[in-house]
């Protein structure tokens, strides 16, 4: 199905204030409703490298595998989507090509990176997430963040040893507990959502949620979604005007319309016809 006409999307991606390269790296493909955000870690270039890998090869793979035309219907023996399987297949061999390569190249030793990729299908959303790069939704004038890090930090929230608030001016930021590319293998944390008319998604690297508040981030999402590139470049600009301390990346997405999948007849005229 082509998302052209249900979806918008646009992509933003700044090396900040600070840092004099930008190891982040954003994907997407309109007609397939898939964005990619990945932000690199590691010495010298390595971070991008990371970064680079995985975007490239979520959404090569994941091109051609959409381009079968597969089913989004739950998988009978997991209760899993087809979305889902798909996502942690291509994860997968993303997360091997980094870590051979970093295993066959002193200079990319250790690398990794963060990842936080949304495929949109049959008025749903599956997302998929490693690390801090985060995924919110804004709904009416309400923003959920609909990921949940993976962190140092988190944990310490979630255990009660710190709340919050201490959280935001913690020494221990962007200490992930899980990262694409560092070990053989790595589960990625994969939901699915329900998509209404008019929801904007963000996707966004630690470089916007360091810097920027999230009522910050509601309000301008708020006031500037119906100019999405616009939306966009503010966030970007808002997050080097407080500093600018790393690279930042967004990916805003708006729902327009439905976009159910056929179903029954018109579902096999849509089959003859491809």
């Amino acid at each position: 199905m082509n998302l052209e006409q249900a979806l918008q999307i646009v992509t933003e991606t700044d090396p900040g204030m600070v840092r004099s390269h930008n190891e982040d790296s954003v994907a997407s493909d309109l007609s397939r409703g898939l964005v990619v955000l990945a932000d690199g870690m590691g010495g010298y270039n390595a971070g991008e490298v990371a970064s680079g890998i995985a975007t490239t090869v979520i959404v090569t793979e994941m091109q051609a595998t959409l381009d079968q035309h597969v089913s989004f219907e739950l998988d009978p023996n997991t209760g899993r989507s087809q979305a889902q399987k798909l996502l942690r297949d291509h994860i997968a061999k993303a997360n091997t090509s980094i870590y051979q390569a970093s295993q066959s190249q002193p200079q990319y030793s250790g690398m990794g990176t963060t990842l936080v990729v949304a495929l949109f299908h049959d008025n749903k959303m599956t997302v998929a997430h490693i690390g801090d790069s985060r995924l919110y939704r804004l709904r009416g004038e309400e923003l959920k963040q609909i990921t949940k890090d993976h962190s140092l930090l988190q944990e310490q929230i979630d255990s009660g040893l710190i709340t919050a608030e201490q959280a935001k001016v913690s020494a221990n930021k962007n200490l992930v507990t899980r990262a694409l590319g560092i070990d053989p293998t790595v589960e990625p944390e994969i939901h699915d959502y329900d998509t209404t008319p008019g929801d904007i998604y963000l996707l966004c690297s630690d470089g916007l949620c360091d810097m920027v508040s999230d009522e910050d981030i509601r309000i301008a999402l708020q006031t500037l979604g119906a100019n999405l590139k616009l939306c966009a470049q503010q966030l970007v600009q808002m997050a080097n005007d407080n500093g600018g301390r790393d690279n930042v990346s967004v990916i805003l997405i708006k729902i327009l319309r439905d976009y159910a999948a056929p179903t029954g007849v018109i579902a096999k005229v849509f089959g003859w016809l491809k």
